[in-house]
């Protein structure tokens, strides 16, 4: 039986990219990235791992709704059932959302609703917080409002640099966001 097949969104360097294509127990083919940054580290992972991608640039297209149209189509082309996004940097519109409703997942590097948005890990740190975490949830028209699906605390050390904070965070990431695609999409 062919497993479903999964899109990963990305706009960086890739790193909870790689980790979900690294879990070799996944119960889901990523068989495509979509990357809105065309010099993102992000596409050399997926030509690595000869994982197809699509890399666009928002301001070729008139507006959103043209270019996630676009995406839709493509998606459905190559029968994706879930997308995962993944420092993907763009708001998900309703073309996308109405054409995989439920089916997108995100994780962001806090407990939220604590710190949506941009430099969640700086905003905690700023904030003095003594702990702080990693969410995976599903994806509305909101920033980082959707439903939780699953969260796991990380400890604020009085040592912590930004830096030894968010290397610490991206460990959870690196864990959780597998572990919960495993128990989302069963086999």
């Amino acid at each position: 039986m062919a497993k479903v097949k999964a899109a990963v969104f990305a706009s960086g360097t890739g790193s909870n990219f790689q980790a979900i294509i690294d879990d070799t127990n996944l119960p889901c083919d990523i068989s495509l990235l979509i990357c809105d940054k065309p010099n993102a580290a992000v596409i050399d992972k997926a030509k690595e791992a000869k994982i197809e991608t699509f890399v666009f640039s928002a301001k070729d297209y008139e507006n959103k709704a043209a270019y996630e149209q676009e995406i839709v189509d493509i998606l459905k082309d190559k029968e994706i059932e879930w997308i995962f996004l993944a420092g993907y940097m763009r708001l998900v519109g309703e073309t996308l959302l109405g054409a995989f409703q439920g089916k997108i997942l995100n994780i962001h590097p806090s407990l939220l609703p604590a710190f949506p948005g941009m430099d969640s890990i700086g905003q905690a740190y700023e904030a003095g917080v003594k702990v702080t975490g990693v969410t995976v949830h599903y994806v509305d028209e909101g920033m980082d409002t959707g439903p939780i699906i699953s969260q796991e605390a990380v400890s604020v050390f009085e040592d912590d640099t930004k830096e030894t904070l968010q290397q610490r965070i991206q460990e959870v990431e690196h864990r959780l966001y597998p572990q919960v695609i495993k128990e989302l999409i069963k086999k």
